[in-house]
């Protein structure tokens, strides 16, 4: 499987957004009660969705972007081509991530925008407890020309 484009998207409402992106995309792969994921053929996108309340969404509908590809050794072997070209990576791990078990890293543009790489070892049916999971909304103060700011990240699949 080559590497594929994954983009979450924060939603306002669950249901409708579901019944959009299914006449756009077909039908989803994965459908749980707080969560969608669709993946397309041509062009291959995973697209996820996941509810997030009306303020969480001030700053845009964005919770994250991502390349998922086929293996682990994949993961660690973009890992160390970004740290040889001087690309800061967050710490590489396995978790229970988005009704998956996941190894990946991240790394964060400029603007906070955040990707993640990562690959999926196995779907699993439950979602991991709240405060517990990666795709809980997180903040952290980001520097930008001496500046600190505050924005709110998800950091998931």
């Amino acid at each position: 499987m080559p590497a594929s484009v994954h983009i979450s998207l924060n939603v306002s409402d669950l249901e409708r957004s579901v019944d959009f992106y299914r006449r756009f995309l077909g039908e989803p792969a994965k459908r749980k009660s707080d969560y969608a994921k669709f993946v397309s053929a041509s062009p291959e996108i995973h697209l996820a969705l996941q509810p997030a309340p009306r303020v969480s969404l001030a700053g845009g509908s964005l919770s994250h972007l991502g390349i998922r590809v086929e293996s682990v050794d994949e993961v660690l072997k973009w890992k160390t081509a970004l740290g040889a070209r001087g690309v800061t990576t967050e710490e590489e791990k396995t978790e229970s991530c988005c009704y998956a078990v996941q190894t990946k890293f991240w790394i964060s543009d400029p603007d906070g925008n955040r990707w993640e790489v990562y690959t999926v070892l196995e779907d699993v049916e439950v979602k991991a407890e709240a405060g517990m999971t990666c795709c809980q909304p997180r903040t952290e103060a980001v520097g930008q020309g001496g500046e600190e700011r505050s924005l709110s990240v998800a950091a998931c699949c």
